[in-house]
């Protein structure tokens, strides 16, 4: 991930200073344990200014506002009790080439400041820590005790210190091109190592793009570049400084990242900010959407193996008991040929009742015939018993199996994070386990998915332009069938096989054709556990020919009415593939 550097910082708060100084502080809220949102309002706009001091993500600048779940974080109360109300009146840094940002809050702009919050973009070592006039810290997003630091401990009521001071030559302008080249190339080595090596202000990404942008090879190394590439070079280096000093820069997009510069850009941004924003919203939603669904996946693992076991183990014992009947026909033989026995005998041959073909029947030599019987008549009485309970045992595990099943379906579709829709509805999944008991919930982060009526259902189009709904998860399934459903649409999902649930939305009097129904089915089949396969039989019908059963777990549903279309998973992967394209 690439880091926020020196360049990168300095871009944000001239945007910043140039769109949202002064501004009104009127809300505080932290979204989560490495990010603080405030709300800003000036006198012709509102937005949400992001500080974030994530390890491998920490940034600053405008973004979206912040989700509605409540904030329970002490630091972000108690930059609201301090700052609520003041102004935004100054962004600066604290000292040249460091990358740490001073907010100044005070009653009104041209007033001294009353509060300083210090947001430090350091890698690892990110913070944002609130101080007084008298630079003592308020409060602070992370403190660091002498223990964890002796150089620079983070305490409340200590005087702020700033980081220690960098000791690398500070870049300037005046520094004429034989000056820097020596420095440069003082020791030979690699380009891109000696460059970082000389001066402060650097980053990896930095100098990577200004090396390529002079057309030259960042491992080159530094004894054997001709004077023109030093030339090339120094003028890159040039522009870089005067980017800093007038405040212009370029924000875009790199096939390996961003830059500000507009070096290698292949796609421009509006706005630093909004760079920014995207970019790390994307990289972070990357991480948690692969965490949580690891976790995911190896807990349904873990259930359906299990589950499967434990259904493997109840049929077994319905197969046993289904001897029970056998054992009561063999005490009725023995019930009708009590003259047939004889003392200490083993067995005893038979004539069967109907078939009147010869049954061998065990006995235990140390009993009498009654004894025998009524020994077979006990076992055929438990086996019954034992039968009773057992297949109402089995229906549960088959239910639960079903419905894991469903909800693994939804994980294989979810492979890959493409966009924030997919870790909603990864999230959507977490949250619906948690409800119905196989997650466990130790921050108490669970929220009621069942109360929204919107969803960020999967849409493609049939041959004819009418539109395909398909739910990414139970929640959306149901949401889909019995909330969204309207009576002209129709109804699709795999016969008895996991998958989906599918909607086609149909206008009244629309004129339905072959093509729109297999496209649907094929859909449909591409989305359940037979994706596959070669053919997939699909059932559809009307939404109301569709019913949930009583106290059925999420996405369960049972259907009457229903027709069959076979459709090709393979064939429906290439719709997606065209509207992916088209898109």
């Amino acid at each position: 991930m690439q880091p926020v550097d020196f360049t990168t910082l300095m871009a944000t708060c001239a945007e910043l200073r140039a769109d949202w100084l002064p501004a009104r502080l009127e809300q505080v809220y932290q979204r989560d344990r490495h990010s603080l949102a405030l709300a800003l309002r000036t006198l012709d706009q509102r937005g949400w200014l992001t500080l974030s001091w994530h390890p491998q993500a920490a940034h600053l600048g405008m973004a979206d506002p912040p989700p509605r779940s409540p904030d329970t974080f002490t630091f972000s109360q108690q930059l609201r009790h301090q700052l609520g109300g003041l102004a935004l009146i100054a962004i600066a840094p604290i000292s040249p080439w460091e990358r740490v940002v001073d907010l100044q809050f005070g009653r009104r702009p041209g007033e001294m400041a009353l509060w300083h919050l210090y947001v430090e973009i350091m890698g690892k070592y990110s913070n944002v820590i609130l101080t007084n006039q008298d630079d003592l810290i308020v409060t602070a997003a992370h403190q660091v005790s002498a223990q964890q630091s002796s150089v620079r401990p983070i305490l409340t009521g200590q005087p702020y210190e700033k980081p220690p001071a960098l000791r690398d030559t500070m870049p300037t302008l005046e520094e004429s091109q034989e000056r820097w080249q020596e420095r440069v190339s003082l020791i030979p080595g690699a380009l891109r190592r000696n460059l970082l090596k000389s001066y402060r202000g650097l980053s990896s990404s930095l100098v990577l793009s200004m090396i390529q942008a002079a057309g030259l090879d960042p491992d080159q190394s530094t004894d054997r570049l001709a004077p023109a590439e030093w030339q090339h070079l120094f003028d890159r280096w040039q522009e870089w400084l005067t980017a800093l000093e007038g405040d212009r820069f370029y924000p875009g997009w790199r096939t390996d990242g961003y830059t500000v510069m507009g070096w290698g850009m292949v796609k421009p941004e509006k706005s630093v900010q909004a760079l920014l924003s995207r970019y790390y919203t994307d990289q972070l939603n990357q991480q948690d959407f692969a965490q949580l669904r690891h976790q995911i996946s190896q807990r349904l693992n873990n259930l359906l193996k299990k589950l499967h076991t434990k259904a493997t183990d109840f049929q077994n014992r319905l197969q046993m008991s289904a001897d029970a009947d056998q054992d009561r026909e063999k005490a009725d033989l023995l019930m009708a040929h009590l003259h047939h026995w004889q003392p200490g005998m083993k067995s005893i041959t038979l004539a069967d009742f109907t078939t009147e073909q010869p049954v061998v029947i065990p006995l235990n030599p140390e009993k009498n015939a009654v004894q025998n019987a009524q020994a077979f008549y006990k076992r055929h009485q438990k086996l019954k018993r034992s039968r009773n309970a057992l297949e109402p045992l089995l229906a549960d595990v088959q239910a639960e199996l079903v419905y894991l099943e469903q909800v693994e379906v939804a994980i294989a579709h979810l492979d890959q994070y493409r966009h924030p829709d997919d870790l909603e509805s990864l999230t959507e999944i977490r949250d619906e386990l948690i409800q119905q008991g196989y997650l466990d919930d130790p921050d108490q982060r669970y929220r009621d998915t069942n109360s929204s009526q919107t969803a960020n259902f999967l849409r493609h189009r049939t041959p004819n332009g009418f539109e395909v709904w398909i739910g990414r998860n139970n929640r959306q399934n149901d949401l889909l069938t019995f909330r969204v459903a309207g009576d002209y649409d129709l109804w699709f999902h795999t016969q008895e096989i996991p998958g989906s649930h599918v909607l086609l939305r149909l206008d009244p009097g629309a004129a339905l054709e072959e093509a729109d129904l297999q496209a649907t089915a094929d859909l449909a089949a591409y989305y359940s556990r037979a994706r596959q396969s070669d053919q997939v039989p699909v059932v559809y019908t009307a939404p109301k020919q569709v019913f949930k059963p009583k106290g059925a777990k999420p996405g369960v549903a049972i259907y009457k009415q229903e027709r069959i279309v076979w459709g090709q998973p393979q064939r429906g992967k290439q719709y997606i593939e065209q509207t992916v394209a088209q898109s």
